[in-house]
């Protein structure tokens, strides 16, 4: 590969990139570590201003930029300009959870709305599945299993449904399956001395169980702006755009429904 510059854009990700260089050799491979953290190629940015000055590097070369999952941080300037590049990749390196705009590039989004402006995704989204520092699920069955035996209940609280659904079938004949607890949203239990007990819940949960971890009217409401931009820049003069406009206008007051393309 040719030389290639490389930009860590985090001041977080700065600081803790610090820290494993003060313990480098508490870690494997960490001379190797230390060499790439000294090459001329590899720059950090501190300040707001030379995160700004990344949109103006020429020539190929990388940004390292938070958060994971493109809800926050520097990210989020670094997609707005370089999505609607056909030279861009962009480069997931860990879980996207549903919801976040991470996934829903992920997904397969044509575009998408950033701090209320509207990007054609013309990048290329590629992703690494194993560049993660959690735990498998085999990882997290062999860490159960070194602390049998369990006497109480086992919860299950963090991923998505079909994750979860993966761990308890992992843990078939390790841990009694009525002990395995996958509790909804609101619910609540006490733990005590002899297990825990379940929380009487008056009150329904915020949102249903399958709708948990799910696209909301959020998504919706996003989808019907890129709609509504497609469709007003398709429409082939300015009275096309007046007259949709009109439309939707005439819909809102009247709650009917109406196309997305002038007819």
């Amino acid at each position: 590969m040719p030389q290639i510059p490389i930009y860590v854009d985090s001041p977080l990700a700065t600081k803790a990139t610090r820290v494993f260089a003060k313990h480098h050799k508490e870690l494997e491979e960490g001379a190797v570590l230390m060499r790439g953290l000294k090459s001329r190629h590899l720059h950090f940015t501190e300040t707001r201003e030379q995160s700004i000055a990344l949109d103006r590097v020429q020539g190929f070369h990388i940004v390292i930029a938070a958060s994971g999952m493109c809800d926050a941080g520097r990210i989020r300037h670094r997609l707005k300009n370089w999505l609607w590049r056909d030279e861009g990749t962009v480069l997931f390196t860990g879980f996207q959870a549903v919801g976040t705009l991470g996934r829903i590039l992920q997904d397969g989004a044509k575009s998408v709305r950033i701090q209320g402006e509207e990007f054609a995704v013309r990048a290329r989204i590629r992703s690494l599945d194993l560049y993660s520092g959690h735990a498998d699920g085999t990882e997290l069955r062999d860490w159960i299993k070194e602390r049998l035996p369990i006497r109480h209940q086992l919860f299950l609280v963090h991923g998505e449904e079909a994750a979860m659904q993966g761990l308890a079938a992992r843990l078939a004949g390790i841990v009694d399956a009525q002990n395995v607890l996958r509790p909804e949203l609101d619910e609540g239990f006490v733990l005590t001395a002899t297990g825990a007990q379940h929380l009487a819940t008056p009150k329904l949960p915020r949102l249903p169980g399958e709708q948990v971890a799910r696209l909301d009217w959020h998504n919706d409401a996003s989808r019907l702006f890129l709609d509504i931009n497609d469709a007003l820049l398709s429409s082939l003069d300015e009275k096309a755009r007046r007259v949709l406009i009109r439309r939707l206008q005439k819909a809102l007051r009247n709650g009917e429904e109406v196309p997305t393309r002038p007819q």
